[in-house]
């Protein structure tokens, strides 16, 4: 009886490995991973802007939604900008320095803080918003390896916010709409 019982529970072991074996190869297992959420919209006639928005988090667990985007203007202009929004009163931006943006191998490269051209009153910024130009810079960002965005702030502290390669990828496809 119990070699009976024995043998009955090692096909149904097998037949388990088997089914898992079969859902593993054809990804049955593995939850559907997340599509680029890329935006298109008409500003204006003539005037488009693709962006792509994901939310980051700081060393200190602060969120942080970036807004990668381009804009092609109705006389064929195109920019590609970084737009970085913090929780109001929790950090103050200092919109005279530039973005660091770093690599996990150490080269860095920096985009120009744009943020006066966001805020009516350019004397007057906004302190948790930032904007940069990543124009010059995309091409040179490699999807292959994690990426280190650094904000400078008004206290002198950095905020560092952590990039993913797939991020980068999504950015640099948006760039070349």
């Amino acid at each position: 009886m119990g070699c009976q019982i024995r043998q009955v529970f090692s096909w149904f072991l097998w037949l388990g490995a088997i089914v898992l074996a079969v859902l593993l190869g054809f990804g049955l297992w593995h939850p559907p991973s997340a599509a680029a959420a890329i935006r298109q919209l008409e500003e204006s006639p003539g005037q488009v802007v693709y962006q792509s928005r994901q939310t980051l988090n700081d060393q200190h667990g602060n969120n942080w939604q970036t807004v990668a985007f381009k804009r092609i203007r109705s006389d064929g202009k195109a920019s590609f900008e970084l737009r970085v929004v913090g929780f109001p009163g929790v950090v103050e931006l200092d919109h005279t320095q530039p973005l660091t943006l770093t690599n996990s191998l150490g080269a860095a490269l920096t985009a120009t803080n744009v943020s006066n051209t966001i805020f009516p009153n350019a004397a007057q910024p906004v302190g948790n918003i930032g904007q940069y130009n990543l124009q010059p810079l995309i091409a040179q960002l490699p999807a292959t390896i994690p990426l280190k965005l650094s904000l400078p702030t008004i206290s002198g502290e950095t905020i560092n916010l952590a990039v993913s390669p797939l991020l980068v990828e999504e950015w640099q496809t948006v760039a070349n709409y």
